[in-house]
């Protein structure tokens, strides 16, 4: 049956990868991904020939109703980002709603996604949480900052590693320099790494130590009265 499924990739051990996923990317008549390069590697590790075809968020846009068509007529595809699980912060949810709409059979896997281990290691609450994945660059960012500064839950961003201390010093700014904030960095990977303390902390730990790598950042909700 056509379908498209949605497939985690590991975010740094290429062990993290299920017997599913790699079954499912071998009977798939096409595989969608961000970097055909970046993904070659990986499908070549598992020997895997299935086509590929670019797809990120420079071309999703006029690529999904020729996709859609192309499951209409019988093909299964499978969506796979650089790393984790598409649709997270990756290229994903045009398609999956398009599908959606098209009432195609749409399914995801299980699997690898940086945001959890970092939440669970963080030490800091994570019964309830909110993902905010990258903050906006410039427009919004301050009024978005502005609304979470007042947030009770535990809250999730992404950072690349040269905006990183930016970042934490925004956090200072809007949060308090004593709010608590654990920092991961290169999950699953060989330098894997978290720094916890309070903001004022994390940012003179990252003067130290320049920052490398991908990151997570977890910072506590402010404390109910």
């Amino acid at each position: 049956m056509s379908m498209l499924y949605l497939i985690p990739t590991p975010i740094g051990n290429l062990e993290d990868i299920t017997l599913r996923a790699l079954r499912l990317l071998k009977e798939a008549d096409l595989i969608l991904t961000e970097d055909t390069r970046t993904s070659g590697k990986l499908l070549k590790h598992f020997e895997i020939d299935t086509p590929m075809k670019a797809h990120h968020m420079h071309n999703e846009h006029r690529e999904v109703e020729r996709l859609v068509t192309r499951i209409l007529g019988g093909e299964t595809v499978a969506l796979i980002s650089d790393a984790g699980t598409p649709g997270i912060s990756d290229p994903g949810f045009l398609l999956t709603r398009a599908c959606i709409d098209a009432q195609i059979k749409v399914e995801c896997l299980p699997g690898p996604t940086a945001f959890v281990p970092a939440l669970v290691i963080s030490g800091l609450p994570c019964d309830r949480f909110v993902f905010e994945g990258f903050l906006p660059v410039k427009k919004g960012r301050q009024t978005r900052l502005q609304e979470l500064s007042t947030a009770t839950k535990t809250m999730v961003f992404y950072e690349s590693p040269h905006k990183l201390l930016k970042t934490l010093s925004h956090f200072e700014t809007y949060f308090g320099s004593d709010r608590l904030v654990s920092v991961s960095r290169e999950i699953t990977k060989l330098y894997e790494e978290t720094i916890r303390g309070t903001l004022v902390e994390a940012i003179q730990h990252f003067q130290n130590h320049p920052p490398k790598g991908e990151f997570v950042i977890v910072v506590s909700g402010i404390k109910k009265e």
